[in-house]
């Protein structure tokens, strides 16, 4: 395996040495594409001492040298990529020696063209456990229930499988062939300055054939601090449904543009909306789910006149 990791750079001057320095070891990576997205800390001149300490790590920023957000930053790191295999590292977080035990193998088989696996987490202050644990409970691993590939990643992501699949998994723990992105022109949607990962983790899953690998123990580490964007907001809020919202509407549009299976079309129509008259109604407090809405067809129905459930 030939593999070329990319770990978009913002205000990560605290741990992005730790972060580069768990890939080193790996002799499958070939190449750190470092992307720089104009940090108002030193986090540059911490990348341009890293890419006099080896060669295969790369420095770039954006042709404008400004801020662009963590999707913009990704695609800039596809496109810069050199090798076969893709993979990806958050600036704050790092690798374990098993990262890609399981990839060395299940890439033997040419129809893989991606491989997931499991994360755990790390607490590096007190206000970040208690801020990642008010949200996520005491989830030390982030992973899937079990085993799984082809459409069955899809329709897990987006529980429409008989057993639970878990709703996530990390980017940290995805390794990608780059032909796979190039054939189907996947890349993280700019326009999303969170949730881009989900977004194109789902996408991921329809166009490219996925499969599970290590899931039972971590292959990276998450490092949960005080600065993490994603435990502050709160969940069925204004800002968490209006967020939530554009999540669903990407995918709901790009749904609508490829011939999905039928009970995905509509899992991702109806969250959608959902969300949509979340926000509409001001029912944050008591947010339609999707689970009421198939419930209760007639909360669609009635604001929107839809008749979708009927089609």
């Amino acid at each position: 395996m030939n593999i070329s990791v990319i770990i978009p750079v913002y205000n990560a001057s605290e741990f992005l040495e730790k972060a580069v320095d768990s890939v080193l070891p790996f002799d499958e990576v070939k190449e750190i594409v470092l992307i720089e997205d104009k940090s108002t800390d030193n986090s540059l001149e911490i990348c341009q001492k890293l890419v006099l300490k080896d060669s295969r790590i790369k420095l770039y920023q954006h042709p404008d040298k400004g801020n662009h957000g963590a999707g913009a930053t990704r695609n800039l790191g596809i496109e810069k990529a050199g090798y076969e295999f893709i993979s990806f590292l958050d600036s704050d977080d790092y690798y374990l020696p098993n990262r890609f035990d399981a990839e060395k193998e299940i890439f033997k088989e040419e129809k893989i063209e991606g491989v997931f696996g499991a994360i755990g987490v790390e607490y590096l202050t007190e206000k970040g456990r208690q801020e990642f644990q008010d949200k996520f409970k005491n989830i030390s691993l982030t992973t899937v229930n079990f085993p799984a590939e082809g459409q069955e990643v899809l329709k897990g992501l987006l529980g429409l499988t008989p057993k639970v699949f878990g709703t996530f998994f990390h980017l940290n723990a995805l390794t990608i062939r780059k032909a796979a992105l190039v054939k189907h022109n996947l890349r993280f949607n700019e326009n999303l300055r969170v949730h881009q990962d989900s977004d194109f983790i789902t996408k991921l899953a329809y166009h490219c054939y996925l499969k599970s690998g290590i899931i039972d123990k971590a292959v990276a580490i998450r490092g949960v601090h005080d600065n993490n964007r994603i435990t502050k907001i709160i969940r069925y809020s204004p800002q968490y449904n209006q967020r939530q919202l554009l999540l669903w509407k990407s995918l709901n549009d790009w749904s609508e543009a490829n011939p999905l299976p039928s009970d995905c079309k509509k899992k991702i129509y109806l969250t959608y909306k959902s969300f949509d008259l979340s926000l509409k109604t001001g029912l944050n407090k008591y947010f339609c789910t999707f689970l009421e809405v198939i419930k209760n067809p007639q909360i669609l129905k009635t604001q929107y006149r839809f008749t979708y459930l009927n089609r």
